[in-house]
């Protein structure tokens, strides 16, 4: 079934319905093709001021909308004739947590002493999971900004996207974890000092003295942010879990691929995420496989040895078809709806080829 625009039904239901859409899935699936692409689609077709937002490492939107480069500021993307409004950004890991000690520091004096801390520049720069908290940060302002209608968010590959949808919980646990207690033991009361006496006595011997000391001042600072980073991290949480935010799962037909899926599926569930759809990208298209295995049959009678190999790759097209077919067929018994993207010759490069990507999803 399609819209007016000639969009199928379940996707403009989708797009029209939701305020945050996260899409998660395996790597090299197009995960982050298709976000651009919904992203384009929603701008188009609706009147919305739309934002999407990555926080995948190989940078691959720019390229899939024709930019030079997306950083942590949001760009503006021109798309003429367009209903709403598409802006692009990606998730600067630095800066985004420089913001948040800004936003969360009882003062300048501390702000500008957890800024200038060394294990603060490291933790920041790099460590990969560093990202996981700050992102859910970037999307509960991109949401509570009221300067976009729609969020769609490129997440990192599957258990990456789950380490991102739980930082939240974690980040809450950790100010009431014995570790924050221990780190920050010296600048408490004498009793607790002694107590951690032994472990920082064995830390300065493997870590220094300097190492040792800027660890307990940056979570002796971090701390006093306590109660508006976890007031916080409760209201990005309950977010994540809105009836608004639509959670999509993009796969390919390979069973490796299906597998991390599958998975990924099951632990949104638990979670209880809303799971909105399942979207099997670049599956073979549909006019070549329908009917490949009469045209095989018809090609297999002639002796012309041109038509006797366009009668192999036709049994190889009905082959793969078969396999595809079997692959969605497993997919549906996720529960879930099933979307799918067919495969298109050529790379994506600009905003025309993704709005004709995002146009032809349809549900199976």
């Amino acid at each position: 079934m399609t819209t007016a625009q000639g969009m199928d039904a379940r996707v403009a239901e989708l797009l029209r319905d939701s305020k945050m859409i996260i899409v998660c899935g395996p790597g090299g699936v197009g995960k982050t093709t298709s976000a651009a692409a919904l992203g384009v689609v929603t701008a188009t077709h609706f009147a919305k001021r739309v934002l999407v937002l990555t926080v995948d490492p190989a940078k691959r939107l720019a390229t899939a909308l024709g930019l030079e480069a997306i950083g942590n500021v949001e760009v503006a993307v021109p798309l003429p004739g367009a209903q709403g409004t598409l802006t692009m950004a990606m998730i600067d890991t630095k800066t985004s947590w420089d913001d948040m000690i800004r936003r969360h520091a009882p003062d300048a004096a501390t702000r500008d002493r957890v800024l200038g801390n060394d294990l603060y520049k490291t933790l920041t720069s790099r460590f990969v999971h560093s990202h996981d908290y700050v992102v859910t940060e970037r999307l509960f302002d991109a949401r509570e900004s009221g300067n976009f209608d729609v969020v769609i968010v490129d997440t990192p590959p599957s258990r990456s996207a789950l380490s991102v949808l739980d930082a939240p919980r974690r980040m809450q646990q950790f100010f009431g974890s014995r570790l924050i207690k221990l780190l920050t033991a010296p600048t408490q009361s004498r009793l607790l000092s002694i107590a951690s006496r032994p472990f920082f006595i064995v830390a300065d011997r493997i870590l220094g003295a300097a190492f040792l000391s800027d660890i307990a001042e940056f979570f002796t600072l971090f701390r006093t942010m306590e109660t508006p980073i976890v007031a916080r991290a409760r209201r990005v949480e309950s977010l994540l879990s809105d009836p608004a935010t639509s959670y999509l799962v993009v796969t390919s037909a390979e069973p490796v691929a299906m597998n991390e899926a599958g998975f990924l599926v099951q632990e949104l569930r638990q979670r209880k995420h809303r799971l909105e759809a399942v979207l099997a990208n670049r599956i073979m298209p549909h006019r070549l496989a329908d009917g490949a295995t009469r045209r095989a049959e018809a090609l297999e009678s002639s002796t012309d040895p041109t038509r006797q190999r366009l009668a192999v790759a036709e049994r190889e097209i009905a082959s793969i078809a078969d396999a595809e077919s079997h692959a969605l067929d497993r997919i549906q018994e996720w529960g879930a709806d099933l979307l799918l993207s067919e495969s298109r010759g050529g790379d994506i490069t600009d905003t025309a080829s993704l709005l004709t990507l995002g146009e032809a999803i349809r549900r199976r």
